[in-house]
């Protein structure tokens, strides 16, 4: 059915409209959210669009990437409502014209992993700059998504508080894989380094091998995801009144509640916080 979904948005923007068993003369009501890899590789929108769908009719087409390129597809235009994870660069977004307005939706935290041996000892470390800081020390292996993706952003953040400019390692210890944040765990897991992740990806993940969460706890981890309709002024052919009615379940009661609700092993993934639009 995903397969089926991903062709079909590939005709109909193309302009062909596609008949056959399963498909109609008529292309349904859709959107196209570029989103991150976390809210995707999660389960987070398998959980929630579902009833969306049902309620509305319309077809929610998500583009997983990082956040970085995220951004750019839809500053191109390439669709109708953004949901990632970098405030700093949501704002500027918004503030150059692409976006209408940027409203908070949810939030979680990041966690540093690596592996169970921990030879950087970092342990119990509730100071996240302080621990990366051992782990450039102890030049423990460092798996860096290394893609611009929120998770990117935050890491890079941490690095510079921390003194260290992991650059200057690029290749030895540290490892970009400029890749989701699956792939750069399973990378982690199978060279026994150390790597961040949003909490949500970390429990969703079936092949953590010997890697454990061993610093968590600091605000500075703390991880904020917003939601912006594209602006239509900007790129006409953007569904404004599709993708407003999105962003209005989303930070309305049901959609806050469906998030909420959402859990991996009894364990809450995602924690909903929508207020109405911010500005710092």
């Amino acid at each position: 059915m995903k397969l089926v979904k991903f062709l079909c948005a590939g005709f109909l923007a193309a302009g062909i409209v596609l008949t056959g068993p399963g498909l109609t003369a008529q292309a349904t009501d859709f959107i196209v959210v570029q989103s991150t890899t976390s809210t995707q590789n999660s389960g987070l929108f398998d959980a929630i669009l579902p009833e969306f769908e049902e309620k509305t009719g319309i077809d929610v087409r998500v583009v997983a990437v990082g956040t970085g390129q995220a951004l750019k597809n839809a500053a191109n235009g390439d669709g109708d409502v953004l949901l990632v994870h970098a405030k700093p660069a949501e704002l500027t977004f918004v503030a150059d014209g692409f976006g209408v307005e940027r409203l908070d939706v949810m939030y979680n935290d990041f966690v540093i992993v690596g592996p169970a041996d921990d030879p950087a000892g970092i342990k119990g470390m509730t100071d996240a700059p302080a621990a990366m800081k051992q782990i450039a020390g102890a030049e423990a292996v460092f798996a860096s998504r290394g893609d611009d993706s929120g998770t990117h952003k935050k890491e890079l953040a941490l690095w510079t508080e921390a003194g260290i400019d992991p650059a200057d390692a690029s290749g030895t210890w540290y490892r970009e894989t400029g890749s989701g944040m699956g792939a750069t765990l399973n990378l982690a897991a199978g060279k026994g380094a150390y790597t961040m992740s949003d909490r949500a990806t970390w429990l969703a993940f079936n092949n953590k091998g010997n890697l454990a969460i061993l610093a968590e706890g600091d605000d500075r981890l703390f991880n904020q995801y917003g939601i912006i309709l594209v602006n239509p002024d900007r790129h006409p052919s953007v569904k404004a009144g599709l993708g407003q009615k999105f962003i209005d379940w989303l930070t309305g009661p049901d959609g806050q509640k469906a998030i909420a609700s959402f859990k991996i092993g009894g364990e809450q993934l995602f924690f909903p916080n929508a207020r109405g639009s911010t500005t710092n």
